[in-house]
C-alpha cells in the first residue's frame, strides 16, 4: 500500500499516534486509505446534496474493506457568479481544485481516491488531479437537476436568463419573470440541460472514469445514492487490480469522449477542459484533433439549449453508454479501452430504448458534430462555436463589428437596444489573461435570444460562452486581445464574415491598415491582485485549454 509510507514501521509511531488522534483504530489504520474528495458547500445547487453522496461512497468503501478519509474541495457556481467580477474566479478555481487534491493525496500517501464533483469547473479540475496523481480513482458526481415546469412548459436556468431579454423587449411582464424564477430550478443538482457541468459529467463517463448513469441519473433519485455506494465499492476493485487513471484516460479514450461530445452537442467549454485533462494524462489533444473527430461524428441529440430534451430524458433512453453504443455502429468508438469497471468499454455499452432522444446513427440531426472549430485571420489559433445550438438554416454570417472591451459594456448596449440585426458584437479583453480568468458569458447571449435577435446578431469573444448559450456565439478566439491578437485590432464598422461550412472566421482588412493598427497597438492591462495576479503569469492561451504551467 502507498499509505504504508505514512503508517508502517518503527519510525511511523508518531504518525500512527496522530491518526489515532483523528479517531482511527489500528484496524482502520491497517486498511487502505481512500481519499474521499467532497466538494459540498451550501452555495452551489449542484453541490448541496453531496454530503449524502459522500456518506454513501464511504459505506461502499467500508463494505469492500477500505478506510475512507474525507477532505474538501472548493466549488464555484457559474450561474451565481455570472455577469459580475465573480466569474473571473470560475475557470481559475479549476486549477486550485486540481492543485489542492494533488497536495492532499501526495502529502498523506493515499492509496486511492473517490472524486465527488457536480458542477462546471469542479469536474475537470478533479479529473486533472486524477491524471496528475495517478492512483486508483473513480468519479461519482452529484447528478443533474430535474427540469422545471411553468405555464405548461419545461423550463430551466437559461429560460430565466432569456426571459430578462423578453422583459426588456416588452414581451414578458415582471410578474411572469418572478413566476419563472420560482419554478425554473425545482431541485438540487447540476442545471438540467446539456450545459458545461452536465457536458463534463458526460465526458467523465465517456472517458471511462465513472460508472454507467453517472452523467444522467438525476440528483434527487435514490438510484444516485446506490450508484455512489457502488462507486465506493468499485474503487477498491481498482486498487486491488492496480488500475490507475492513466490506464483509463488514454489517447483512444479521449477520442471516444470527443465523439460523444459531438454526438450530444455539448458545451463549447469541453474544448477548454478536455485538452487540460489530456495534458495531465500525458496525451496530446489539440483543436485539429477535435475538428477531425467532429467531421466524422454525427450529432444525435438535441438537449437544452439546442432542443427540448433534458438530462432526465437522456437517462430514460439509456444515457451516455447508449449514445456510445449507437456511435460504435459507425466505428467512431474504440470499444477496447479500459474503464473503471475493470473491463473494456464494449462490455459496458447498452442499447437505447427509442429514437426519441438519441437518434439512429444513420438519421442524425447533422452528419458532423455539435461543436466546430473555426480559423481565419480573426482567429489564426482557433475559435469555437456550438453549431448544434445555431439555427440549422444558418450556414454563414456577415455583419458589421460593434466592439466592446468588456462584457458589461456589451450587455449595457444590448439592453439599451443599441444592437440591431446584422451586427457582430465583439467582446474582447475577456480571455484567460486579459479578463483575467476567461469569463463565461451567458447574459449577452440569453438577452439577445430573449429579444429574438439570436438568429440575426453574432457574438464574438476571446472569452467564452456558457454551455447554456445558444445562437451564433463564437468564443475562445485565439490569440486573445491581451496578447495582440486580431480581436484586439478590430474596430467599429469592420466587416466580419463567418462560414460554418468552410470553418472560417475573417475580418476584412488590407495589409497597410493591419500593419498600422499592429504598430500602434497597446493592450489594455487590468490591475489585478491575489490569486488572479498569479494566474495571469501562469496561464496559457484558450486554444491550449488555458493550462497553468
Amino acid at each position: 500500500m502507498k499509505s504504508s509510507l505514512a503508517k508502517q514501521g518503527l519510525t511511523k509511531a508518531p504518525h500512527r499516534s496522530l491518526l489515532k488522534a483523528s479517531g482511527l483504530t489500528d484496524e482502520e489504520i491497517n486498511k487502505p486509505f481512500v481519499g474521499i474528495v467532497n466538494s459540498f458547500n451550501e452555495i452551489v445547487p449542484g453541490h448541496v446534496n453531496l454530503r449524502e453522496i459522500t456518506e454513501a461512497v464511504k459505506r461502499g468503501v467500508l463494505i469492500s474493506g477500505g478506510t475512507p478519509l474525507e477532505f474538501p474541495s472548493i466549488a464555484v457556481c457559474d450561474g451565481i457568479s455570472m455577469n459580475h467580477e465573480g466569474m473571473k474566479y470560475s475557470l481559475v478555481s479549476r486549477e486550485i481544485i486540481c492543485d489542492s487534491i494533488e497536495v492532499m493525496a501526495r502529502a498523506h500517501s493515499l492509496d486511492a481516491l473517490v472524486l465527488i464533483p457536480s458542477c462546471d469547473k469542479v469536474v475537470p479540475g478533479m479529473l486533472m488531479a486524477a491524471a496528475r496523481v495517478n492512483i486508483p480513482t473513480i468519479v461519482i458526481s452529484g447528478g443533474p437537476m430535474l427540469a422545471g415546469r411553468y405555464q405548461d412548459k419545461n423550463v430551466d436556468l437559461t429560460t430565466v436568463f432569456e426571459a430578462v431579454g423578453k422583459v426588456t423587449n416588452g414581451q414578458m411582464c415582471e410578474e411572469d419573470l418572478l413566476g419563472l424564477e420560482n419554478n425554473a430550478c425545482p431541485t438540487c443538482g447540476s442545471c438540467s440541460g446539456m450545459f458545461t457541468a452536465n457536458s463534463m459529467n458526460c465526458m467523465t463517463e465517456a472517458l471511462g472514469m465513472a460508472l454507467n448513469g453517472n452523467a444522467s441519473i438525476p440528483a434527487v433519485y435514490s438510484a444516485r445514492k446506490r450508484l455512489a455506494k457502488l462507486a465506493g465499492m468499485q474503487v477498491m476493485e481498482l486498487l486491488k487490480n492496480d488500475i490507475k487513471p492513466r490506464d483509463i484516460m488514454t489517447e483512444e479514450a479521449f477520442r471516444n469522449s470527443l465523439a460523444v461530445d459531438m454526438a450530444l452537442g455539448c458545451s463549447t467549454n469541453t474544448v477548454l477542459h478536455l485538452p487540460a485533462i489530456a495534458h495531465e494524462a500525458k496525451v496530446e489533444l489539440n483543436l485539429d484533433i477535435i475538428n477531425e473527430v467532429s467531421k466524422k461524428t454525427p450529432n444525435l441529440c438535441k438537449l437544452s439549449p439546442a432542443g427540448g430534451h433534458y438530462m432526465q430524458d437522456l437517462e430514460e433512453e439509456g444515457g451516455v453508454k447508449a449514445v456510445m453504443n449507437e456511435l460504435s455502429k459507425l466505428g467512431v468508438i474504440n470499444k477496447e479501452v479500459m474503464t473503471v469497471y475493470g473491463k473494456s468499454l464494449g462490455e459496458t455499452l447498452v442499447d437505447k430504448k427509442s429514437d426519441r432522444v438519441i437518434r439512429d446513427y444513420d438519421n442524425p440531426y447533422s452528419k458532423d458534430g455539435g461543436i466546430k472549430v473555426l480559423r481565419g485571420n480573426l482567429a489564426p489559433n482557433g475559435a469555437v462555436i456550438k453549431k448544434s445550438a445555431v439555427d440549422s438554416s444558418i450556414k454563414k454570417f456577415e455583419g458589421v463589428a460593434k466592439v466592446f472591451d468588456s462584457e458589461e459594456e456589451a450587455v449595457s448596449a444590448i439592453l439599451s437596444k443599441e444592437i440591431v440585426k446584422g451586427d457582430v458584437v465583439v467582446i474582447r479583453y475577456e480571455g484567460p489573461k486579459g479578463g483575467p480568468g476567461m469569463r463565461e458569458m451567458l447574459t449577452p447571449t440569453s438577452v439577445l435570444s430573449g429579444m429574438d435577435l439570436d438568429k440575426d446578431v453574432c457574438l464574438l469573444t476571446d472569452g467564452r460562452f456558457s454551455g447554456g448559450s445558444r445562437g451564433f456565439c463564437i468564443g475562445h478566439i485565439s490569440p486573445e486581445a491581451y496578447e495582440g491578437g486580431m480581436i484586439g485590432l478590430i474596430k467599429n464598422g469592420d466587416k466580419v464574415s463567418i462560414d460554418l461550412e468552410d470553418s472560417e472566421i475573417n475580418v476584412e482588412i488590407d495589409e497597410a491598415d493591419y500593419n498600422n493598427r499592429k504598430n500602434n497597438f497597446s493592450p489594455k492591462k487590468k490591475e489585478v491582485d491575489g490569486y488572479l495576479s498569479k494566474y495571469v503569469k501562469l496561464v496559457s492561451s484558450a486554444a491550449e485549454g488555458a493550462i497553468c504551467r
